[in-house]
């Protein structure tokens, strides 16, 4: 998926359609998840309708959802616009 024409709500969006689709592949209604993850139903509507929601309620869903080590290995490898960048990395973890 290409983001480099979205701007954030459309992200957020994408974002929140993909959390739905996992919870519906597990066979699990809002109201079980929100119960599950401590979010509650009115926030976890809201986001798969918006795509608004707080960061830590985010959290909150991947862990119940089982997908928290794809938000964990989010920047793990650092993607460089130019050089200056490499340049800059290397002195820092030097």
């Amino acid at each position: 998926m290409d983001y480099i024409w979205d701007g954030p709500s459309d992200i957020c969006l994408k974002l929140a359609l993909k959390m739905r689709n996992i919870r519906k592949r597990k066979n699990i209604t809002q109201e079980q998840l929100a119960a599950r993850s401590n979010v509650s139903y009115a926030t976890l509507r809201k986001f798969e309708k918006t795509g608004q929601i707080s960061l830590e309620s985010f959290v909150k869903l991947t862990m119940e959802l089982g997908v928290v080590s794809e938000i964990n290995s989010l920047f793990e490898q650092p993607i460089y616009s130019n050089i200056q960048e490499v340049i800059n990395d290397r002195n820092q973890n030097s």
